[in-house]
């Protein structure tokens, strides 16, 4: 398997399932509700569903870097605001994310190794690289994957 196909697998594992730590995202929202996911138990804090569309917006960023572009997400994109909190909105929110890191699994699989250790579009520290973004990200996923843990703790 290639470096990038293995960096792959991990944005996958902690993403899908089979990670090593325990729980992914996926595996964490998967008996979440629309009621749950857009609640605020912890007073300041994101919920579920601002964490759901966050990783999206990521997953998203990151896959767009991989094709040149310089992307910085605003505060709006960074975390969406949340207007419709109806069922059908919520899944419709699970299958953007989904669909977002679908598509950022393929395109770091398929990612030349040679370019791993290339400056990341727009970045102007010597070691933000596209190897030190593909591990970001896997941190990023686990990061949310714990904060969705707390709080579906704090589930009515």
């Amino acid at each position: 398997m290639t470096e990038p196909g293995r960096l792959a697998d991990q944005i996958r594992r902690a993403f899908e399932g089979e990670a090593w730590h325990g729980d992914s995202v996926l595996e964490l929202l998967k008996d979440v509700d629309a009621v749950t996911a857009a609640a605020h138990p912890i007073p300041n804090a994101h919920s579920i569903w601002d964490l759901v569309l966050h990783i999206a917006a990521w997953d998203d960023a990151v896959r767009r870097r991989t094709g040149g572009a310089a992307v910085t997400l605003s505060d709006e994109e960074n975390f969406p605001s949340i207007k419709d909190t109806s069922e059908t909105a919520w899944r419709k929110a699970l299958d953007h994310m989904k669909r977002a890191h679908n598509e950022l699994v393929k395109a770091v699989k398929t990612f030349p190794e040679s370019r791993l250790s290339e400056r990341a579009p727009g970045k102007t520290q010597d070691y933000y690289n596209f190897y030190y973004m593909f591990s970001g990200i896997v941190q990023h996923e686990l990061y949310h994957a714990g904060q969705i843990a707390l709080l579906k703790k704090f589930k009515r």
